[in-house]
C-alpha cells in the first residue's frame, strides 16, 4: 500500500464536501486548528453551495474533488462532512494526478466510498474526524488526526469489554461504515476483505438491517476471510414495533460466532466524539485480551 507524503509546517489542506451541503459558517474552529498545526487551507468551491440535500450538483462536486486532487500543491483533501452523496461522484473522478502525487483523503461515514476506493488502487488514507465535528470530538480524537497526519505513532489501549473474542492477529486494516460497505460490495470500489483486519461502524440503522448487512458481508465471502474484526461504535440504533431481540453487538457476534478471529468491541471511532484515527491500507496488530487490548500501527 501506498503512504501518502507526511505533512510538513506550511503544507495546505483543501477542505470541501464530497454528500451533504455545508452552508453554515461553522468552519473557523477547523480552519483555526490547522493553522495551530502549522498548515494552510483551501476552502473548496462546494462549500455553501445548495443542491437540496446535496453540496451542488454530482458535476459541482466532483469538479471541486478533481481540482484538489490534481493540485500538487495540496496534500490533504478534508470532507467537510458526510450524509450521502459521495457515491453519485466517485464514477466522475480521475485518479491518474493522485496516483502520481498522491495525497491524504481525511473523513469517515459516507467518505468510506473513497477509502474503500482508495483501497483498491493500493492507498491509504485516514478514516477520522471532519470540520464540522471540531467542536465536539475529544482530545484524543484531535491529536489522533495530527498523529496520523504528521507520522506519530498511533498505538491504542482499549478498555475491555465482556463481548470481547480473545486472540490476536496482524494485517491491513480495511473497513468503515457497514451501510457503506455493504452497499460498494459488487462495485469496482468493494474491498478485498482476504486476510484482512476489518474495522466497522454505522449509525443509526435499524437493528435487523445490521443483521441483513452483516450476512451480506458472510454470504459474499468476506467474514471467512478476514484474520479480526474491530467494531467501533454502533450509535442510535432503531427497532420495530416487534423487536429483532439482539442489540447490533449481539448481531455481529451472531453472524460471526463460526469463525475462529479475534474481534475488538467498543473501540473509539465512529458516530462518537472521542472517533479515534484510523489509516485504513496500514498493517496493524491487534491484540484482543481478557483484561485489556492493544492496536498498534505499524
Amino acid at each position: 500500500m501506498t503512504t501518502p507524503a507526511i505533512l510538513q509546517k506550511g503544507d495546505t489542506i483543501a477542505i470541501l464536501a464530497t454528500a451533504r451541503k455545508n452552508v453554515d459558517d461553522n468552519l473557523k474552529p477547523a480552519i483555526d486548528l490547522l493553522h495551530s498545526w502549522g498548515l494552510e487551507v483551501i476552502i473548496g468551491n462546494t462549500i455553501g453551495l445548495d443542491d437540496n440535500q446535496l453540496a451542488g450538483t454530482d458535476e459541482q462536486r466532483a469538479a471541486d474533488f478533481q481540482q484538489q486532487l490534481d493540485n500538487p500543491n495540496i496534500k490533504g483533501i478534508w470532507c467537510v462532512k458526510g450524509g450521502y452523496g459521495t457515491v453519485r461522484i466517485i464514477d466522475l473522478l480521475d485518479f491518474t494526478q493522485f496516483k502520481q502525487n498522491p495525497k491524504w483523503i481525511i473523513g469517515f461515514s459516507d467518505i468510506t466510498v473513497l477509502h474503500n476506493h482508495l483501497n483498491t488502487m493500493g492507498f491509504k488514507s485516514i478514516h477520522g474526524i471532519m470540520p464540522i465535528s471540531i467542536t465536539r470530538a475529544s482530545t484524543e480524537a484531535i491529536e489522533s488526526l495530527k498523529l496520523a497526519l504528521f507520522g506519530g505513532q498511533l498505538t491504542y489501549q482499549i478498555a475491555p469489554d465482556e463481548m470481547n473474542r480473545v486472540g490476536t492477529a496482524t494485517g491491513e486494516l480495511v473497513g468503515g461504515n457497514l451501510s457503506i460497505l455493504y452497499s460498494l460490495l459488487g462495485s469496482p470500489s468493494a474491498i478485498d476483505c482476504n486476510d484482512k483486519i476489518l474495522f466497522i461502524e454505522d449509525l443509526d440503522e435499524y437493528l435487523y438491517h445490521i443483521d441483513r448487512m452483516m450476512m451480506n458481508l458472510k454470504r459474499n465471502g468476506c467474514l471467512e476471510s478476514i484474520k479480526g474484526i474491530i467494531v467501533g461504535s454502533m450509535s442510535k440504533m432503531k427497532d420495530n414495533d416487534i423487536p429483532w431481540g439482539k442489540n447490533a453487538v449481539q448481531i455481529i457476534e451472531d453472524v460471526t460466532k463460526a469463525y475462529n478471529i479475534p474481534i475488538l468491541y467498543s473501540f473509539p471511532a465512529g458516530h462518537i466524539h472521542d472517533n479515534r484515527a484510523l489509516i485504513l491500507g496500514s498493517k496493524v496488530s491487534m491484540n484482543v485480551g481478557k483484561y485489556s487490548s492493544s492496536v498498534i500501527f505499524e
